[in-house]
């Protein structure tokens, strides 16, 4: 299934944070808008070129053991991205790739922030959250 490209904007959630507690300017916080993510149907979670990660100035948080399309592998985690998609946010943990890799956005921020895809039409449509028929499930 081919991937849809779209725009995401990527905070550095760990920025906002300082900002609030006065010790960061607000101009200081780092953000991405990026032009050309993919949304992919094999991927899980938040995935970020290693130079990107860098950009942002996210923390690392663990390494884990990952199935990515060249098989197994040792990954690293960051933590605090904070993204904005159709006008939902959320903050997520993030998969570090290769340079050179096309960052990806998988199914877990997507269903977290009660976005569906349809792979056919190739259309994003918003979940309603703020009435009886809401995505959120306690």
């Amino acid at each position: 299934m081919e991937a849809i490209h779209i725009q995401l904007t990527i905070i550095n959630r760990a920025d906002q944070a300082l900002v609030t507690y006065g010790r960061l300017h607000p101009k200081q916080v780092r953000c991405l808008e990026l032009d050309d993510m993919r949304i992919s149907a094999n991927a899980a979670s938040l995935c970020l070129p290693a130079n990107l990660i860098q950009q942002l100035g996210l923390a690392p948080l663990k390494e884990i053991t990952a199935l990515t399309t060249s098989g197994y592998q040792q990954v690293r985690v960051f933590q605090d991205a904070k993204i904005s998609l159709c006008g939902r946010e959320g903050v997520f943990q993030c998969l570090e790739l290769p340079v050179g890799e096309p960052p990806l956005l998988g199914r877990i921020p997507l269903q977290d922030l009660g976005i569906e895809v349809d792979w056919q039409t190739r259309h994003l449509s918003v979940l309603p959250d703020d009435n009886e028929q809401t995505y959120f499930r306690a």
